[in-house]
């Protein structure tokens, strides 16, 4: 978390990263009541790395196509 804070600019944090953690909170908070803390959250990290491998596999495509 403290290098992906550090390391990326602030453009891409908040164009690339917030809108996927927002998603992935949204999701988790809706969907994943597991009763357990731990559960929960490693259920939101997932979410929030395949929402975010999805949205960059899909930005390299459109990119690829110009």
């Amino acid at each position: 978390m403290y290098t992906l804070i550090t390391r990326l600019p602030l453009k891409e944090l908040l164009l690339r990263q917030a809108p996927t953690l927002l998603a992935a909170l949204v999701i988790a908070e809706m969907f994943y009541k597991w009763h357990s803390f731990l559960l929960e959250t490693g259920g939101f990290l997932l979410t929030w790395f395949v929402l975010d491998a999805a949205s960059t596999l899909v930005a390299a495509a459109f990119r690829g196509r110009s």
